[in-house]
């Protein structure tokens, strides 16, 4: 019987994992520029990658004067867009259809008196009025940080096996305190070149964490003393992952810092957003009403997941 409740384990465990994807965070761009007489050139860069027709943009009250077809480059297909708004974009209205629960349009708008824009639109808000007095805190980064965090499957995957591996409310904050530190480290080091380390190869390796965790997970290993060094020595490699994705989004470098620190932040917040939920799923597996093996599946779960990404990832490299 009990060989028969773990073969039952392994095979939800895999039902789930071929039924999963990671969904990252896959927004499109939107960059303009002013220039003498008002007007605005830039780019609109829409995923190559994105579900269905890509997303259209459009200005209140200007002119469009050039659009060209896109063209493939990278990861996004790319137009350019001049348009010619008289006086300015300020106070008028832009707005996108076609966007999708997977895809949010960042968009950056720097004007000749040296201020900025930047703005999030999503398929609940697709369009919004730029202010005529633009703030100078990119605060669409702090959204985008709590959005990748949450859409990353893989990164909220490796913090629900931490907690398997912590005992007392200390040990957990030191914990994530941990994991917190390390990944800003990587973080801040790769957005800013000191660090260069391939995508493809991160996202492996970051496979292989969540591999290592399940096996933990599964010998039911309680790290009492020092489970903080597990958390940070992955974290490290998490940051990375992180970093590439933020790269991939494209950083506002006027704000380089505070962008990035906004950035981080959103990613604390959406992770701090998780945690009640993890914990509960946990106190009510181990709950003697529900009969299951709670360590064993957590282990084939986590680490048929992982497997699965590690093939998929190593595959694509």
């Amino acid at each position: 019987m009990k060989h028969l409740n773990k073969t039952i384990l392994l095979l939800l465990g895999l039902l789930i994992t071929f039924s999963a994807e990671t969904h990252e965070i896959n927004p499109a761009r939107l960059t303009m520029e002013e220039g003498e007489g008002g007007i605005y050139s830039g780019l609109w860069m829409f995923p190559s990658n994105a579900v269905g027709l890509p997303a259209e943009v459009s200005f209140t009250d200007c002119t469009e004067q050039e659009r060209n077809l896109p063209e493939i480059q990278g990861k996004y297909l790319v137009s350019k867009i001049e348009i010619n708004c008289e006086d300015s974009l300020k106070g008028k209205e832009i707005a996108f259809k076609g966007l999708t629960r997977l895809t949010d349009a960042l968009v950056s708008i720097k004007f000749l008196d040296q201020s900025s824009f930047e703005g999030l639109a999503s398929i609940n808000s697709p369009k919004f009025d730029i202010p005529d007095e633009v703030s100078i805190y990119p605060t669409s980064y702090f959204w985008l940080g709590i959005e990748h965090l949450l859409s990353g499957i893989d990164h909220m995957l490796f913090v629900f096996g931490l907690l398997f591996l912590v005992s007392g409310t200390l040990n957990l904050f030191k914990t994530i305190t941990a994991f917190t530190i390390a990944h800003s480290i990587t973080l801040a080091l790769s957005v800013l070149d000191f660090v260069t380390v391939p995508q493809a190869s991160t996202e492996a390796f970051i496979a292989l964490t969540i591999i290592y965790l399940a096996l933990e997970v599964g010998d039911q290993h309680k790290y009492d003393s020092t489970p903080w060094l597990i958390a940070f020595g992955f974290g490290l490699l998490h940051g990375l992952g992180f970093a590439g994705a933020l790269t991939e989004i494209g950083i506002n470098n006027e704000n380089l810092i505070l962008s990035l620190l906004l950035f981080n932040v959103g990613i604390e917040v959406g992770q701090l957003l998780v945690l009640p939920f993890f914990g509960i799923v946990i106190y009510l597996l181990k709950l003697d009403q529900i009969r299951i093996e709670v360590n064993a599946f957590a282990s084939y779960f986590i680490g048929g997941l992982g497997a699965y990404w590690l093939i998929e990832r190593v595959i694509s490299i």
